[in-house]
């Protein structure tokens, strides 16, 4: 049986949930917090039992957006491994955890920009750790001898967590799209590219 307490946690986590579904289907300016109860068949006054205002809902659920990821990325630098096998375990984290809950990760994508400034700025604090564990990985195998000395470490962090990111959007309407699949398509295009080497004639 329940603890009250565990009672209490699991309901968080559906409101949350509903929150994120809504904020997700109808943005930030376009939800209620009539509509997160609607969701769960609730009366709107138990909504405020765990959320204050529609604005910290908003808050919470871009919050669980990346909740994990810094952490996973972080542990992932900390141990150092070959360029490929770390790519791996990061793009398969990434985009696992949106397989996971994609509805929070759209909300912290398109809707982060409307929490008030200063709450803001600890939502996007996690978002330039991640950016910056990633550049890392990328800067040491360039050290190393496992990437060209003329790769931008920047901006290939900020294209691959894009095309990490872009997956929120369309997964789904693949059928034929398994997180498998997915991953090993992200590595050969960052590992590999898609154009076939050039052959030179010989002089």
């Amino acid at each position: 049986m329940r603890t009250p307490a565990a009672r209490g946690k699991k309901r968080e986590e559906e409101i949350l949930d509903a929150a994120a579904a809504v904020f997700a289907e109808r943005g930030y300016h376009g939800a209620s917090t009539g509509d997160i109860a609607a969701r769960l068949g609730i009366r709107q006054g138990s909504v405020y039992y765990y959320f204050r205002s529609k604005e910290q809902a908003l808050e919470r659920v871009c919050l669980a957006g990346v909740q994990g990821f810094v952490e996973r990325i972080e542990a992932i630098a900390a141990a150092d491994p070959p360029l490929s096998e770390g790519l791996r375990e990061v793009v398969t984290g990434h985009v696992g955890a949106i397989v996971a809950r994609r509805d929070s990760v759209i909300v912290f994508l398109r809707e982060r920009r409307h929490v008030p400034r200063a709450r803001r700025r600890r939502i996007n604090t996690h978002a330039r750790r991640y950016e910056r564990a990633l550049e890392i990985m990328l800067a040491r195998a360039v050290t190393r001898g496992e990437a060209r000395a003329d790769v931008d470490c920047r901006m290939t962090a900020l294209h691959l967590i894009g095309m990490c990111n872009a997956a929120a959007v369309w997964l789904g309407r693949e059928p034929d799209a398994p997180l498998e699949r997915i991953v090993a398509t992200l590595l050969r295009l960052v590992l590999d590219g898609v154009a076939k080497p050039v052959k030179r004639k010989s002089p």
